[in-house]
């Protein structure tokens, strides 16, 4: 007898999947507007933003196309979609919560245990953001920097790698396939707000302090990113 090994699907995937089949099925004809977002999670018993999660794959995957303001609509027939390297990608509000754990912490052991100079780089990375943030209203490089700094400040080498793991996911094609829709000019004005409140906790050497503003930061991310389709770019 032989078994095929088991592999866990997460569960944007598994809600993909049902949407796939009945595009392929041509339940669903090309052109036609699927229920509204709220709708649909009702319809499968599923979070929304698991659903956004779904919708955005298959949009990634050519199979739709959400439209912000307007709805979601087919694209093709056939149900399969282009190939598109998708499979190991975690979902945008998976590594939004994941991110909330251990950034909170990193922010903590920063305050508590970064060096001078590991604070001054810190310093120097917001600044940084700061003045990209003048240039463009998602500047993720700037972004990038302050963060992998606080991680570095940690003095645990484990924590830098998984903080720029999590990094090369938050960069990731369904990431950015769902920020780019719902990214507005107020973003960086905001996220370098969160960041402030970050730093200036590292900076006072308060651990709680630094951890409940990192863990807000994210918070603040989660509901950029769960905004409705109709109120994008406000």
């Amino acid at each position: 007898m032989r078994l095929q090994v088991v592999e866990p699907r997460r569960l944007y995937r598994q809600i993909a999947d049902q949407i796939r089949t009945l595009i392929g099925k041509g339940e669903v004809a090309p052109g036609a507007r699927l229920p509204a977002e709220r709708d649909l999670a009702r319809q499968l018993g599923v979070s929304r933003p698991s659903l956004r999660e779904a919708l955005i794959a298959l949009e990634v995957e050519g199979l739709l196309d959400v439209r912000v303001g307007s709805g979601i609509y087919v694209t093709q027939a056939d149900g399969r979609g282009r190939a598109v390297e998708i499979n190991g990608a975690s979902g945008p509000f998976e590594v939004i919560r994941a991110r909330w754990m251990i950034e909170g912490d990193c922010a903590a052991l920063a305050a508590k245990n970064g060096t001078a100079a590991q604070l001054r780089s810190i310093r120097k990375t917001h600044a940084d953001l700061q003045r990209e943030a003048k240039r463009h209203h998602n500047p993720l490089d700037a972004d990038r920097a302050f963060h992998v700094a606080i991680a570095e400040a940690t003095g645990n080498s484990a924590l830098e790698l998984v903080v720029q793991t999590l990094w090369d996911q938050r960069v990731g094609p369904l990431y950015r396939a769902l920020e780019m829709k719902l990214e507005y000019p107020a973003m960086a004005e905001e996220t370098t707000d969160e960041h402030e409140a970050v730093l200036a906790a590292i900076l006072a050497r308060e651990p709680a302090a630094a951890r409940t503003a990192m863990r807000r930061h994210m918070d603040m991310t989660k509901k950029r990113y769960s905004k409705d389709w109709k109120e994008a770019g406000k």
